[in-house]
């Protein structure tokens, strides 16, 4: 099996040699087109965030199924992520960005169309599965172009469209679910266009060299890992939900995960391309960064994913407003982004900003660990500021620092396993803290019934998002209180395990950055093999 040729319909193909040294235009070029994909790919994802009261309002919805709407796609994308990396360690990777967008777009589409809540996570499962493959895709086929010492001058429009995507997302979405002629559903569909046009760019601007190899699938180890993944993903939402966590589902589920994934380990330790090489946990810094990317994808989607539900359901704002609410902490993770990578490329130095923007994480979710249904506005802006700029500092500084450190054969699989392992965490943040989220809720809106003299209505607070508007002021004004209270829990929380990505980074040892683009070391990583 060989790869086939990447190149583009308008230009000549790269020697070899020019393919390791692409000159500033020709990556604008190729970064445009990227760039693109990304921006449709985020957008598609957060525009969701502020219609998601709406959308399990009009459904009828739980508070589980408004959890489970998020993990189906973080579970998708976590358990594809890896393979998608590895393959674009063996095909084309212009291809697998092409074929990574229509997944999304057609999950897209379809979710739009959805008639239940059930048939919406069924279709978010699709757009994960294109969520995955751009999110490997891109930061990989960057790292391929660009040098780890020089991808600073790149972080800006990267960091700049992240954080259009996650401002203009939300924003959107929130008119599109205020404007009565459009409706939720739109929401799904305005990313359409942009797909195609992200398609048209990328097939016109992304230009890679011809790589010819033989090469094997371990299509064996990739079902295992996704299987594996999935079930101990399904586990972790549902017990202690559906089912009591000691009863025999949840033993059969946790068990039936672990044996899958056991198996998984056997099978990569003999594979002859295994899709998650066990040797990148050898190195010191690819592991470390792993566990700190554990950390970050739990206490980032796990805390996120409710901050619109706090702002739309405890403070009462509409879709747009929320959207607006956040923008803080986007504006601060812009600021850190660009401006870290700007001072990292100056000073080839990474790892201080990478223990300064962990701190950051950590006070940025303590201070907001301590607001409640009343907390002043201003306040709450300023303390997702500071998140703000710790996270613009961390997470793609933690990917820096291991694509400098892995073989360039390796880039492919050592990025997506950061990743994969930072949706993992995130996947799992939300079902747990979800769960936390909803028993507190439930209790502290018992607390607040009992002290208005009203019984506790059948199912608790499971009525609380999808029959809110249906309930009595004073009833719906003790659950909007219980929201509000109960997000500080799990902000809480988020801080907590923040504190373990603090540690995993002190311990990194820093290595210098590298001046060579990934394609330049794979080109002299392969002539010394063939020496």
């Amino acid at each position: 099996m060989t790869t086939p040729t990447e190149a583009a319909p308008t230009a000549a193909p790269l020697s070899a040699q020019e393919s390791g040294r692409m000159d500033h235009r020709r990556i604008v070029e190729a970064l445009t087109g990227l760039l693109l994909a990304m921006l449709t790919a985020f957008l598609s994802s957060t525009i969701v965030s502020n219609a998601l009261p709406t959308i399990i309002s009009d459904l009828h919805g739980t508070q589980s199924q408004y959890t489970w709407v998020v993990t189906a796609t973080l579970l998708a994308s976590t358990a594809s992520t890896p393979i998608w990396g590895k393959l674009s360690d063996l095909v084309s990777k212009k291809l697998l960005v092409q074929v990574a967008i229509l997944i999304f777009t057609a999950g897209s589409v379809l979710a739009g169309l959805s008639q239940s809540v059930g048939t919406l996570i069924a279709w978010r499962v699709l757009q994960g599965l294109g969520l995955g493959g751009l999110q490997a895709l891109v930061v990989i086929v960057i790292a391929a172009m660009i040098s780890p010492r020089e991808r600073g001058k790149y972080s800006g429009p990267i960091a700049a469209v992240m954080s259009v995507a996650t401002v203009a997302g939300p924003l959107l979405g929130g008119v599109i679910v205020d404007t009565s002629w459009l409706g939720w559903r739109w929401c799904f569909f305005v990313c359409v266009p942009l797909a195609v046009v992200s398609l048209l760019v990328v097939q016109r601007t992304l230009t890679l060299p011809l790589v010819k190899r033989d090469v094997t699938v371990d299509y064996l180890g990739a079902a295992l890992i996704a299987a594996g993944v999935s079930a101990l993903l399904i586990w972790v939402t549902l017990a202690g939900n559906q089912f009591a966590w000691g009863s025999a589902t949840s033993l059969a589920l946790a068990g039936l995960g672990v044996v899958l994934l056991a198996g998984a380990v056997y099978v990569e330790t003999r594979a002859a391309e295994p899709i998650i090489p066990l040797r990148l946990f050898r190195d010191r810094t690819t592991a470390l960064a792993t566990t700190a990317s554990i950390a970050v994808g739990t206490a980032l989607f796990g805390s996120a994913v409710f901050l619109g539900q706090y702002f739309q359901i405890a403070r009462g704002y509409s879709p747009t407003a929320a959207g607006l609410l956040t923008l803080p902490m986007i504006i601060g993770s812009m600021l850190s982004s660009t401006g870290s990578g700007i001072l990292i490329t100056r000073l080839g130095r990474w790892k201080a900003f990478l223990v300064t923007g962990s701190v950051l994480m950590v006070g940025g979710f303590g201070l907001l660990g301590t607001i409640d249904h009343a907390t002043n506005m201003v306040l709450i802006g300023t303390f997702l500021f500071v998140l703000g700029l710790g996270l613009g500092m961390t997470m793609q500084n933690l990917v820096l620092a291991v694509q400098n450190t892995v073989a360039a054969g390796d880039l492919g699989a050592a990025s997506s396993t950061v990743a994969f392992f930072r949706s993992l965490g995130g996947t799992v943040g939300v079902s747990v803290l979800g769960a936390i989220l909803a028993s507190r809720v439930s209790a502290l809106t018992a607390d607040g019934l009992a002290a208005l003299g009203v019984a506790v209505p059948a199912g608790g607070s499971s009525a609380g998002i999808g029959t809110l508007n249906e309930l009595p002021a004073p009833i719906a004004a003790v659950v909007r209180a219980a929201y509000g209270d109960a997000t500080a829990t799990i902000l809480l929380i988020s801080a907590a395990l923040s504190v373990i990505t603090v540690v995993a980074i002190l311990l990194i040892k820093e290595k210098p950055l590298l001046t060579t683009t990934g394609l330049q070391r794979q080109e002299r990583e392969a002539a010394e093999a063939a020496v």
